[in-house]
């Protein structure tokens, strides 16, 4: 499995993230009654399954702690360009970091398709910096496309339902966590 490869190459976060739930007190970091450290939690995306996963490393091994449906860019392959609904994949060994967690409930957009503009973008909006062509790829809620998840059909980010991207970021998404996109088949 891609993540288990990717999860030994793992490079710290890139310079100008920080991981700020490292600095909250256990309490705080407490989901459903245990304690995780966030720089062992990472995220990994399966284009193929249209699945986003959130991984923990413990002492036992890589365990699965989460599992959410996505909807990925309209056209398979990795992003070469904007405007290609393509979502980007990560390069060996370099994953996405979330470098910016952002209110994005009063964001609208315009998807060509008569509606005008709109809500679009769900409660939060998760910045990705890493290597790729094009700009403003995230993750995202679906205000407005709800029924699109899981599929294929964003133009490039990564669309959840708008109560996945909620709890993602209530019990697990921090600005400095890696993410890991696989390639389509």
């Amino acid at each position: 499995m891609l993540a288990a490869a990717l999860q030994a190459q793992r490079p710290r976060p890139a310079s100008g993230c920080w991981n700020a739930l490292s600095e909250l007190p256990v309490a705080d970091r407490t989901v459903y009654g245990y304690v995780y450290e966030p720089r062992n939690v990472y995220i990994n995306i399966s284009k193929p399954k249209r699945t986003l996963y959130v991984y923990e490393q413990r002492c036992t091994g890589l365990s699965l702690i989460a599992a959410y449906p996505v909807c990925l860019g309209a056209n398979s392959g990795d992003k070469e360009r904007k405007g290609d609904c393509r979502t980007p994949e990560s390069k060996e060994g370099a994953p996405f970091t979330i470098c910016e967690i952002v209110d994005a409930s009063t964001w609208t957009h315009d998807f060509g398709d008569g509606r005008g503009m709109m809500p679009a973008y769900g409660r939060w909006f998760m910045r990705l910096r890493g290597d790729y062509k094009g700009s403003g790829i995230g993750i995202h809620g679906s205000t407005g496309n709800r029924y699109s998840v899981p599929g294929r059909g964003s133009e490039g980010c990564i669309r959840m339902r708008d109560e996945d991207i909620i709890h993602l970021k209530e019990n697990y998404a921090f600005v400095g966590m890696d993410v890991y996109i696989e390639k389509d088949l």
